[in-house]
């Protein structure tokens, strides 16, 4: 894999592929309270409208085809623990614990009510952020995710992904192993993906940035069953977040994803007022179908 690139080196031929330009883009950070420090992705020029929020074991760049279809001002947030943000000491990566730091971070960096879309954890965490403070969100986008869901299959398998060797002699042996695990798409993807989840640490090994890998590696090497990544996206909390959510809320359900059919009618049920949308997906929808997710987005925020 190469190494002289940077974060953006990846966008000029994912671009290119689309036919589309490449807005410009810069890192931005927000010096928190207690010390800690969150990171963002800014793209285009002008006011973001869009706010866009990864789940978990991801970060901002996931959603990099997907800003590229919409061709709109965009802020993808690292969650704590994620990407260039902080990890917590406490690791309490809870949504609403996480919907703090997000709320801190719409009062400094946007200026009118966003369209926050949220995949996995990021869905549960934009619900939370819905609920404490409504002046916020103009639109509520739930990506592949409900309190209800079983998280004995796919979780399942991502926790023992991360729960191997949580730092390698290079980023090809990540790679290699996140192919075997049927991971990600072809080798240039999956190696764009390792390359922006990881880093190089001092001693020239090669670790995950986030901090869920190092937990589910800690949880099975004492036993403990455990799912550290599962366990701040269904904490209990997510059912009354999503009931206190006054904006327009849309479901997205991915056909190959985390949220079965039952789950999507449980989530009509209990929220009528909700449009579920269902698209060809896995459950990495910003990954698999990212010009469909960006037509749905692109039409809620003209719509907000």
């Amino acid at each position: 894999m190469a190494i002289d690139i940077d974060e953006f080196s990846y966008l000029p031929a994912q671009a290119e592929t689309l036919g589309v330009p490449v807005p410009r883009v810069e890192r931005i950070g927000l010096d928190l309270a207690d010390g800690r420090r969150l990171s963002a992705l800014r793209f285009g020029d002008g006011t973001p409208r869009i706010t866009l929020l990864h789940g978990a074991g991801l970060n901002a760049h996931t959603w990099d085809t997907t800003v590229l279809s919409l061709q709109r001002p965009v802020l993808a947030i690292d969650l704590a623990g994620h990407g260039d943000s902080s990890w917590r000491s406490d690791v309490d990566y809870t949504p609403r614990t996480l919907a703090a730091d997000v709320a801190a971070a719409l009062d400094v960096w946007t200026d009118v009510p966003q369209v926050i879309v949220g995949q996995s954890l990021g869905g549960l965490t934009g619900a939370a952020v819905a609920a404490a403070r409504p002046d916020l969100v103009a639109e509520l986008v739930v990506v592949d995710i409900t309190p209800g869901i079983d998280t004995s299959a796919g979780p399942a398998a991502l926790r023992e992904f991360y729960a191997g060797p949580t730092d390698f002699a290079t980023r090809d042996e990540l790679v290699d192993r996140a192919i075997s695990f049927g991971f990600g798409g072809t080798r240039s993807d999956t190696e764009r993906g390792v390359f922006l989840n990881t880093r190089v640490r001092a001693d020239g090994r090669v670790e995950w940035k986030h901090h869920f890998a190092h937990l589910a590696a800690q949880a099975l090497a004492t036993s403990d069953a455990a799912d550290p990544a599962a366990a701040p996206v269904l904490d209990g909390s997510g059912w009354e977040d999503l009931f206190g959510v006054s904006a327009p809320l849309t479901l997205v359900r991915a056909t190959h994803g985390f949220v079965a059919e039952a789950d999507a009618d449980e989530f009509a049920t209990r929220l009528p007022h909700t449009r579920t949308v269902v698209l060809q997906a896995t459950h990495n929808v910003q990954e698999t179908a990212p010009a469909e997710l960006a037509a749905l987005i692109r039409a809620s925020a003209a719509a907000a």
